[in-house]
């Protein structure tokens, strides 16, 4: 199956500067971006120690934590040569390339910063929030799948697809697509599945990045590694892979913790 999607979704015109392209991938940041926003909103209750406008002021602390993370975290972690040719690159965001796990940190700094200024538990907030972020995380990948990015491994399977932006023009698997399910939609009925019952604090919190780490480390299986780094360990582990191990562990470590806490139980 031959894939030919524009990765540019329309063009907006401006004044003196002409036509002004919009891609796939950054409507599925701001499609992402505005469901998390919209569901965290729509699940705050009244025994909640945060209100719907406190969430509306975390959007800003959460997409900045997220867009600076995930760029350092992609220079760290897949660019750290190009730091050294080109240290300003680090700045240059409209050239590609954010990481999860920087994106992550990033947004777990804004945690620290906002659970602070409002004087609450972290675990309060980011369990809150656990339940939202599949929605961005689907929406991404989707757009990676409509941008052509992040290309799936070879394969003969019946349901493999050709990309436009594959230089070898091989049958693919369409990795995108696996990770959307899983990292979205999966991710997200397990969580909304644990949210509905009674739960010790920073459960959900540990549940999401164990569960995630485990997805993201299975759907790598089929991910073509980075080009420029190729694979870290034994040819067959990736560096996405590597840096999902962490997750897992420190989900099953919060996901201990939070049941010997029983007795701060929410529901």
């Amino acid at each position: 199956m031959n894939i030919l999607i524009d990765p540019v979704a329309f063009y907006i015109p401006f004044p003196f500067l002409g036509w002004w392209p919009v891609h796939w991938y950054g409507i599925s940041w701001l499609s992402g971006i505005l469901g998390i926003h919209w569901y965290a909103k729509k699940t705050v209750t009244n025994s909640s120690p945060f209100t719907k406008d406190d969430i509306e002021d975390f959007l800003f602390y959460g997409v900045l934590g997220a867009i600076i993370g995930g760029r350092f975290g992609y220079m760290l972690f897949y660019g750290t040569d190009q730091i050294f040719y080109d240290p300003l690159s680090v700045f240059k965001v409209w050239e590609g390339g954010l990481s999860f796990h920087g994106g992550l940190i990033g947004v777990l700094t804004s945690f620290l910063l906002f659970t602070r200024k409002l004087n609450i538990n972290f675990f309060q907030l980011s369990d809150h929030i656990a339940l939202a972020f599949p929605i961005g995380l689907g929406s991404v990948r989707i757009g990676n799948f409509l941008g052509g990015e992040l290309l799936g491994r070879p394969t003969d399977l019946p349901w493999g697809m050709t990309f436009w932006s594959d230089p070898l023009q091989l049958n693919r698997h369409p990795s995108q697509l696996y990770q959307a399910f899983f990292e979205g939609l999966i991710l997200f009925i397990i969580l909304f599945w644990f949210s509905r019952k009674p739960r010790p604090r920073m459960f959900l919190s540990g549940l999401f990045l164990a569960v995630y780490g485990v997805f993201r480390i299975i759907t790598e299986t089929f991910r073509m590694p980075d080009a420029h780094i190729g694979f870290d360990f034994l040819d067959i582990i990736t560096r996405g892979q590597l840096l999902s191990i962490p997750m897992v562990l420190v989900g099953l470590f919060l996901i201990t913790l939070s049941n010997r806490n029983k007795n701060e139980t929410v529901s």
